[in-house]
């Protein structure tokens, strides 16, 4: 699997946030409070939702699955007027990304990402957050479903 290469502009997302781990996973919790409340969310620039990771920078150096990051639920807008009560605005900093494409929901691909990948590649891992990109074709829970998974890097030195 060969991802493509992207540089991402700047984008401005309106959503919720929580704190989870893999061991206490929370992304279902996360998802069932933005998704009803998702249409209060003005200037949308698609129906493309946002699933974003930040990760502290020694996360993947010394992973435990026990290890607590950031993870939001959200949409792209064109501006942050009008933030909905309970939401937040961030801003996802632009750069380098490998954008790996999931058919499915077969998450090895995590581990071919990381430990294939990356280390066979003329890239290191970046420590800007990490996303997916849950468009038209994203199904949850259908072995059909399609998404875009956003990892971000920097050339190796």
């Amino acid at each position: 699997m060969i991802p493509r290469i992207e540089n991402l502009p700047e984008k401005k997302l309106i959503g919720i946030r929580l704190q989870t781990s893999i061991i206490n996973n929370k992304t279902h919790e996360l998802w069932r409070s933005f998704m009803p409340r998702r249409g209060e969310i003005q200037n949308q620039i698609s129906s493309d939702l946002f699933a974003v990771q930040i990760y502290e920078p020694s996360y993947f150096e010394d992973f435990n699955p026990s290890a607590v990051f950031e993870k939001w639920a959200t949409l792209e807008v064109t501006n942050f007027n009008n933030i909905p009560a309970e939401m937040e605005s961030f801003t996802l900093s632009g750069g380098l990304y490998a954008v790996f494409e999931l058919k499915g929901h077969d998450i090895a691909i995590f581990d071919y990402i990381f430990r294939t990948w990356i280390p066979n590649s003329k890239y290191d891992l970046d420590s800007r957050p990490h996303f997916e990109i849950l468009g038209a074709k994203y199904k949850k829970d259908n072995p059909n479903s399609e998404e875009e998974i956003w990892i971000p890097i920097k050339e190796k030195l």
